[in-house]
């Protein structure tokens, strides 16, 4: 009887194995393919886009630099991504910190309309941001497009940070008020090294979100010719009437390893972070 159950759980588990397999291979197919054409001429690439290169030529990534602009855009990238991240993730932690320990009814209101703020499509506000923004005039500027990305990205760290700080027991805050600790720093020495791996997750999801995206440094930055994202740049890889599609190519892969590289050395905490979240 044993052996029979063990058999039909290494049976189904080796199933799943083969299925999660294939949806990775199907998931990893684009990449693939880019990769590999990344490196062909324009001509080898049209003539064959499956096959493997002749030869690995870096032609196609060196042209699409140089068109591109990289150093720069890439300078542009990290600094949106790195205070846009750390600014919505601090403001976050401080306001779930206060809505989690004030019980309430106005907090839990409050918090509420937090978790609504999800559900809006960013194309529902697209208009009257813009407009807002170059009323204040804010537009084509740095100043302007990272405090949009903390509201933006504020609700979701609000999400995940909220339910971590009520598993934190109060005993530990109430200690160090005795000991003469004031809020503010009972919060940044005590509660917020106890978040870590939530934090560690939202700033990971956040910087990926930040780093790809297109439409809102293209809304915000579009009238400021130094201020090009990644994303933004690889516009110029694609012309009018004809596009090369190697160097194109080339680019994306180029836009593509920081990011890959970063969720490769932060995964677990990706892991970590969600799984912990969904037990708490």
């Amino acid at each position: 009887m044993i052996d029979s159950e063990c058999s039909k759980f290494s049976v189904g588990k080796f199933a799943a194995t083969i299925v999660l397999v294939i949806v990775c291979l199907v998931m990893l197919t684009p990449i693939i393919f880019a990769v590999i054409n990344s490196f062909k001429p324009y001509a080898e690439m049209m003539t064959s886009f499956v096959s493997f290169p002749n030869s690995l030529d870096l032609n196609n990534y060196v042209k699409a630099w140089k068109v591109a602009n990289y150093q720069k855009s890439f300078f542009v990238s990290l600094v949106i991504t790195v205070f846009g991240t750390i600014g919505a993730v601090l403001l976050a932690s401080m306001a779930s910190y206060k809505l989690a320990r004030t019980k309430t009814r106005l907090s839990n209101f409050i918090f509420m309309v937090f978790v609504l703020a999800m559900t809006i499509p960013f194309h529902a506000i697209m208009i009257p941001l813009v407009q807002l923004a170059n009323k204040l005039h804010i537009t084509r500027s740095l100043i302007g497009i990272i405090p949009i990305y903390w509201g933006m990205y504020i609700p979701f760290a609000v999400f995940m940070l909220h339910g971590f700080v009520k598993t934190i027991p109060i005993e530990l805050e109430e200690a160090a008020m005795l000991e003469g600790s004031r809020p503010m720093h009972t919060f940044f020495k005590i509660v917020f090294p106890l978040l870590r791996t939530p934090v560690a997750t939202v700033c990971i999801l956040d910087a990926l979100s930040i780093w790809n995206d297109f439409l809102m440094p293209m809304l915000i930055l579009s009238g400021n010719p130094n201020l090009k994202t990644i994303p933004m740049t690889q516009v110029n890889l694609f012309g009018q009437y004809t596009s090369e599609w190697n160097i194109a190519i080339a680019g994306m892969v180029l836009g593509l390893i920081p990011c890959l590289l970063f969720f490769l050395i932060m995964q677990k905490n990706i892991v970590g972070g969600l799984t912990d979240g969904a037990v708490k």
